[in-house]
């Protein structure tokens, strides 16, 4: 009783025609597929921004800290730079 046999299906096709023209159906069924692509497009866009979260940040640039204590492995001794602070 609930399901639609092939006569309910014929005279929704029929009417479906009627009210739209035969000449609007190809372009409403292509718009229809149209809008179908850019969705699952988005839909997938979407599930992979989630993946994604991890940004790619360069490498911090060294300090004059670093330089300082890269200095003092090479030469086992501090070079003497003028202190900012003391001016």
């Amino acid at each position: 009783m609930g399901a639609m046999s092939p006569w309910h299906w014929a005279i929704v096709a029929l009417v479906v025609v009627i009210l739209f023209g035969s000449k609007k159906l190809p372009d409403a069924a292509r718009g229809l597929g149209r809008s179908l692509r850019i969705f699952k497009s988005e839909v997938k866009e979407m599930q992979n921004d989630g993946k994604s979260e991890t940004p790619a940040t360069p490498a911090p640039a060294p300090t004059q800290i670093d330089s300082q204590a890269s200095d003092i492995r090479a030469t086992g001794s501090v070079t003497s730079q003028p202190d900012s602070k003391s001016a």
